[in-house]
């Protein structure tokens, strides 16, 4: 008998209300490992039991048929399950509930008869062009029984060139029920996400685009060189050495296979690898091993992201940049299986998609890009948040300077944004090197107040700004003043052009470590903590010169 969680039954009675009441067809939205299947079986069970109808399911791959049959054959055995699908040498036709391959039925509909539903599984997975062999099959399922309705089951409802998949105009067309990652971790349904401390990640800006994806070969070349493999691999077995499971997503075969070969050297252990190419009996018994606990380390190209199910992952290593929320989902969720040997699941992002797409709980879904012509993507001012072309080195609009190229090259370090809303995460890292600066508010009056800005160097592509308000008045001056006194034992300048001079010449305690708070969700980080040096000698008696901020220097 299934039992039904509160969403899955709240989700199976919303879909029945929309079939009552609407005439289009309804999309569910369960996350990754949220349980879809005994949503699935429950409707079956009904369909068949209750009003003698048939059902389709219809999945998009070999893995999906089969893990779909198995867990629909043991939640609900009481139903007539069969299987259609070229891969797995099966074509079963007379059986009230079929479980088939879009590819070996799309154009067979006739063979199969008559259906009341049809369940397309995985829904994200029909293709964005056009529809095709679900809008071939679903048309001639439609003259067999025009009153054949579609229900659609995903974690993930949007594509990556056309947005969300619901649409007047689509096989699915509204969201009828969807329940959040936040609240199944809440309730103990799903395992808690966390993310490693670290903000480097590969350069992506210099990636062109084509059909709203990074161009492949580019990704590859990018996330391949040797460095950056070796300092990935190595925070991997160091930050991940008491993780019994890490599933690896690369960039490409040879970048796979490198990385496997590295890893291993690393760890000491195995680090298996599979692709699209990897004979059927090497890729089962792989899978197989890593799925015991026997093989720690796996990684893979394209072919662990939808339908693999593995739930003593606890880390997800993500050395894949992608332009897709949904393959960034995807990636993640593998990880979200509940498993009596682990408490939560590590996500190591090397690949910037945290910040690229949002914590996992809260993902923005853009919409569709353009036409992939292989410009050079956009960049984001920091100052006023303008769009721009990557080539700027100066902002057009408010006239911010860039850092220099070589402070945008990529490191090894997985990023540290975090993987779920609300998450705090606090980093220190050792301070590199530090420049100071005038900062002047864009649009501001030629009498504002200026600010003192400090800039740290904490990695080749990662630098952590603080602002100290020398020239403003109220609680901004006195924490100044705090800063200040902190730092130094002179006097407090008066002006922000004083502090650069002082800073610049010695006169403050150098800054060895800081600590950065990271908010998942929140735009900016900010400095919590700082570490240090000893303090500078002080100016001696009458040597001090104040500052005015009139006065021509020369």
């Amino acid at each position: 008998m299934i039992t039904l969680r509160p969403y899955q039954e709240a989700a199976k009675a919303a879909v029945y209300e929309h079939l009552r009441n609407r005439e289009d067809n309804p999309c569910v939205v369960i996350p990754t490992a949220g349980g879809k299947t005994p949503v699935m079986a429950s409707i079956c069970k009904d369909a068949v039991g209750l009003w003698d109808g048939r059902v389709l399911i219809l999945a998009h791959v070999k893995e999906l048929l089969e893990q779909t049959t198995d867990k629909l054959t043991q939640v609900c055995p009481e139903v007539d399950f069969g299987v259609y699908s070229a891969g797995l040498g099966r074509r079963d036709t007379e059986h009230s509930v079929i479980v088939a391959g879009i590819q070996s039925v799309y154009k067979r509909a006739c063979d199969l008869g008559s259906f009341n539903l049809v369940i397309v599984d995985e829904s994200h997975l029909i293709p964005p062009d056009g529809e095709g062999m679900y809008q071939q099959f679903l048309a001639d399922t439609r003259v067999i029984n025009p009153e054949v309705r579609v229900i659609g089951l995903t974690a993930t409802p949007f594509r990556l060139k056309s947005g969300m998949i619901c649409g007047p105009d689509n096989i699915l067309n509204a969201v009828c029920y969807e329940v959040g990652v936040r609240e199944l971790i809440r309730d103990g349904y799903l395992c808690p996400l966390v993310t490693k401390a670290g903000r480097e990640k590969a350069d992506t800006q210099q990636l062109h685009v084509r059909g709203g994806e990074f161009v492949a070969g580019e990704v590859e070349d990018l996330m391949d060189q040797d460095l950056l493999v070796m300092a990935a691999c190595s925070e991997i077995v160091s930050v991940a050495h008491n993780r019994r499971s890490c599933l690896i997503f690369a960039s490409g075969v040879k970048h796979g296979q490198h990385v496997a070969r590295v890893l291993a050297d690393m760890s000491g252990h195995e680090c298996g690898f599979v692709c699209g190419d990897t004979p059927t009996k090497e890729r089962d018994e792989l899978l197989g091993r890593f799925r015991s606990g026997e093989l720690r380390y796996l990684a893979n190209v394209n072919v662990l992201t939808t339908g693999f199910d593995a739930p003593n992952i606890d880390c997800v290593a993500l050395l894949r940049p992608t332009m897709s929320p949904g393959l960034f989902y995807q990636m993640c969720g593998r990880g979200f299986r509940l498993h009596p040997d682990k408490h939560n699941c590590l996500v190591l992002d090397f690949g910037g998609n945290v910040l690229r797409h949002g914590p996992v709980d809260q993902i923005r879904v853009r919409e569709p890009a353009g036409t992939g012509n292989g410009e050079a993507p956009a960049k984001e001012c920091p100052e006023c948040q303008a769009l721009i072309a990557a080539g700027y080195a100066k902002c057009p609009v408010c006239g911010y300077v860039f850092p220099p190229p070589e402070r945008q090259k990529h490191d090894a370090k997985a990023s540290e944004a975090g993987i779920l809303s609300g998450q705090v995460t606090d980093v220190e890292y050792d301070v590199q090197d530090i420049t100071y600066n005038v900062h002047t508010k864009r649009g501001a009056p030629d009498d504002a107040p200026r600010t003192f800005r400090v800039d740290y160097r904490l990695g080749l592509n990662h630098w952590q700004s603080e602002f100290v308000c020398l020239e403003h008045d109220g609680y901004a001056r006195q924490k100044a003043i705090a800063w200040w006194r902190q730092r130094s034992p002179d006097p407090i300048p008066e002006a922000a052009e004083r502090a650069v001079e002082i800073a610049e010449g010695g006169g403050l305690a150098h800054t060895e470590k800081i600590t950065v708070r990271s908010i998942a969700g929140e735009k900016y980080d900010r400095i919590v903590r700082h570490k240090l040096g000893p303090l500078p000698e002080p100016i001696p008696a009458g040597e001090f010169i104040p500052y005015d901020p009139d006065e021509i220097p020369f």
